[in-house]
């Protein structure tokens, strides 16, 4: 959870998940619905898909016991080389340095490291460095340091060098090069999107449909979409009922900037279910809810926050 989200965002979600999930055995058993549904609003939700599989792997093919070792960890499902190190460093004493961005940041800066990151051979450079660096005793709190130092004194912007307690070792404060590390070259490009959102209702129902295993709020529960009002238009006609516009608005994403229309729909109470289900045909992967059903499934944030407005 705390992998790109704030702890102050995390730790209301971690005390519901661990309630309801309080060992591996019991994430393993639950549903990827179930998963999501603790998960929604965290954003990145392909980390608790990892996470869920990672449990039932650690159930059906270690025995319910995780691995001790960083190598087999990363054998597990959304575990890579630095989540591997950091659970073997703390949990099992394991000598392995990690490389999260936090770290990344320290350790060019206090190296003076100027590979560009962004090229493979650099980065594993600095993997060997890192390795190279790493004590003989005290592991874990070596290793929980470097973590701190980034995620407050050597902040991305205005790093507070004066407080930190390795600024005599550190090539970029003492230079005042501090924002030229660490160089990685290829800058994400940002997209854009617009969509019409509808919120199709029938009998105190909605429709909703589950959003493919790949790509944006995978694995979700979300509103159809059309690309534009065009196509929706096309779409609706001969539909019964009246349709509700309401204010678009901008989601941002990582990547990605949405702008969504939602529509509301109403169809008539009285429409039969042959007529109903000729309407929801074209999204064989929905099915209706009830609001308090949609509320405890795996939303998209937007569209929880939608719901409760």
């Amino acid at each position: 959870m705390l992998q790109q989200t704030q702890v102050t965002t995390v730790l209301g979600y971690y005390e519901r998940f661990l309630q309801r999930f309080p060992d591996v055995a019991a994430l393993a058993a639950a549903s990827q619905d179930e998963v999501l549904a603790l998960w929604s609003g965290l954003g990145y939700y392909s980390r608790a898909r990892n996470l869920h599989r990672c449990a039932q792997a650690v159930v059906s093919q270690h025995g319910g016991r995780f691995p001790s070792s960083s190598e087999q960890l990363q054998g597990l499902p959304g575990i890579g080389r630095s989540t591997a190190a950091a659970v073997a460093a703390f949990c099992f004493g394991e000598r392995v340095a990690i490389l999260d961005g936090n770290v990344k940041r320290v350790l060019t800066r206090v190296l003076g490291f100027a590979g560009d990151l962004a090229q493979a051979a650099h980065e594993r450079e600095l993997w060997a460095r890192a390795t190279a660096l790493l004590p003989e005793q005290g592991i874990e709190p070596y290793t929980q340091g470097l973590m701190d130092l980034g995620a407050t004194l050597c902040s991305v912007r205005a790093p507070q060098c004066l407080l930190c307690p390795v600024r005599e070792l550190c090539v970029a404060a003492t230079t005042q090069t501090q924002a030229s590390f660490p160089v990685k070259t290829r800058k994400l490009k940002r997209g854009k999107r617009e969509h019409v959102w509808l919120w199709l209702c029938w009998r105190n129902r909605m429709w909703l449909v589950q959003r493919p295993e790949l790509g944006v709020w995978a694995g979700l529960w979300s509103l159809p979409e059309f690309d534009n009002a065009t196509d929706f238009e096309r779409h609706r006609a001969g539909w019964p009922g009246h349709a509700e516009t309401l204010a678009a608005f901008k989601h941002v994403l990582t990547h990605l900037d949405w702008t969504l229309h939602p529509v509301r729909w109403t169809l008539p109470a009285d429409l039969d279910e042959a007529q109903a289900a000729a309407i929801v045909a074209a999204w064989p992967t929905g099915r209706w809810f009830t609001h308090d059903e949609a509320l405890a499934a795996g939303l998209p944030a937007p569209l929880r926050k939608l719901l409760l407005s």
